[in-house]
């Protein structure tokens, strides 16, 4: 059974720094690319970020570039995004998410992606 849990969310002011973590069960994830996307209230689901299966690409929403970096540590099986400089506009529940199998399509829709977490709280403060 695949599962995967985020972590490391919270309550922050403008300014500062969070690292989230995805830890992989069930699911090699050196085998996937991986995505980290984000839902605020009344909002649709949205790209963030984006990691090939062999780390060579890497691609971000425009709102978070230079701010936010996604990595991954197959040895740990776990993904991570550093996110600095965090906005209030960041304010969302984070999620990430593995990819379909040699999926051909966009990186930056959910439906490129077949194994999802369950969600970690970002809320940042003005």
């Amino acid at each position: 059974q695949v599962q995967l849990e985020e972590s490391g969310g919270g309550l922050v002011q403008a300014g500062d720094s969070l690292r989230l973590s995805c830890a992989a069960s069930g699911l090699t994830l050196s085998s996937r690319s991986m995505g980290w996307f984000r839902q605020a209230p009344g909002k649709e689901r949205e790209f963030v970020a984006f990691i090939s299966w062999n780390t060579v690409g890497t691609y971000y929403a425009d709102s978070v570039k230079a701010r936010f970096t996604i990595s991954r540590d197959n040895a740990k099986n776990t993904l991570y995004l550093q996110m600095n400089s965090l906005k209030p506009d960041d304010t969302a529940v984070y999620y990430c998410a593995a990819s379909v199998p040699f999926y051909s399509g966009s990186v930056h829709v959910p439906k490129g992606y077949n194994y999802w977490g369950q969600g970690t709280q970002v809320t940042v403060s003005s």
